[in-house]
């Protein structure tokens, strides 16, 4: 029987790893764009403090609009191609992340996932699921490797809403 097994170069978790973030950024570049909602953000913007004063490095907020369209992606694929960033983070749920690795994909940028919840395999999967503006279905974006990395702070994970931590245990 074939077993095949695709995933994230490299998968790293524990508690309190956001603060090395700098660590994973300088092995891309120095410049980082975060794609995160303003919210998912403001949860863990000391760890993001933390790690630029470990490791420093420039880090740009491109917001996030709370949809993975396409909109979405080519503004955000403006704000990369613009700044000369060197790799694209992604911070938050499902549809952050999808955002994040198509972003990356289209502008051919090394991709970090930052998970905060553990409900959704967006994370360590080669796909994006686009939505319209509007929030329906519009198509898949098969992508052509997972993740360049994928860091699991588990304290966030940990601290998110319990009924979210208890669907992805489920």
């Amino acid at each position: 029987m074939k077993k095949v097994m695709i995933s994230p170069s490299k998968y790293v978790q524990g508690e309190n790893e956001l603060c090395n973030l700098g660590e994973y950024v300088k092995a891309f570049g120095n410049k980082a764009l975060l794609i995160s909602s303003k919210d998912d953000q403001g949860r863990v913007q000391s760890l993001l403090d933390e790690a630029k004063q470990r490791t420093p490095f420039e880090l740009l907020s491109g917001g996030f609009n709370l949809e993975c369209s396409w909109a979405e992606v080519k503004r955000l694929k403006a704000v990369v191609e613009a700044e000369g960033v060197d790799v694209v983070i992604g911070l938050g749920g499902g549809k952050s992340l999808d955002t994040a690795k198509a972003c990356a994909h289209l502008t051919k940028k090394p991709v970090i996932i930052v998970p905060t919840i553990a409900s959704t395999d967006a994370p360590c999967s080669a796909l994006s699921v686009i939505y319209t503006d509007e929030g329906e279905f519009d198509s898949y974006l098969m992508l052509p490797r997972n993740p360049n990395m994928v860091i699991v702070d588990t304290q966030i994970v940990a601290g998110a809403p319990p009924r979210l931590l208890a669907a992805g245990i489920g």
